[in-house]
């Protein structure tokens, strides 16, 4: 019994290790706002991944920005970034293993959106834009009745 018990204690503080980390990558759902199919260059300091829109793209957590520079099918580009937040799991390392230091150095306790949507304006085509040839139709009115 006696040698039962650091056994035990032994294997639960093992096994508390695995279930504070996560794993170093996530997935982002990317589209286009306008439904539109295209590529995306998507870049951070851990890494570059290209990309076809839409999709669901797994990249490696980092403490910067996720920068996207994005073309459409017709050549229409976009670029920005998706912010990097704070996870809540990093509280939890620093108070039960080694003060937060590994998930620090190895910016596991970062996250992205889980969906990002990127900003396109639409396209207007010939059938639902104004034609400047286009007669345009003024109402009439209808002529005032002879007086009597």
């Amino acid at each position: 019994m006696k040698t039962l018990v650091p056994i035990t204690l032994v294997a639960v503080s093992l096994a508390g290790c695995a279930t504070l980390t996560e794993d170093a990558m996530t997935p982002i759902a990317m589209s286009f706002s306008e439904g539109s199919n295209g590529q995306c260059n998507l870049q951070n300091k851990r890494g570059t991944w290209q990309t076809k829109i839409p999709a669901t793209v797994s990249v490696r957590k980092s403490d910067d920005p996720l920068k996207y520079d994005c073309v459409t099918s017709d050549n229409r580009k976009a670029f920005g970034s998706i912010p990097s937040e704070m996870g809540g799991k990093i509280i939890a390392s620093a108070v039960f293993l080694d003060f937060g230091i590994t998930d620090a150095i190895t910016d596991k306790h970062r996250k992205y959106t889980p969906s990002y949507v990127i900003p396109m304006e639409k396209v207007e085509t010939a059938a639902s834009a104004p034609s400047a040839s286009a007669p345009v139709a003024t109402p009439t009115s209808a002529p005032a009745p002879a007086a009597q």
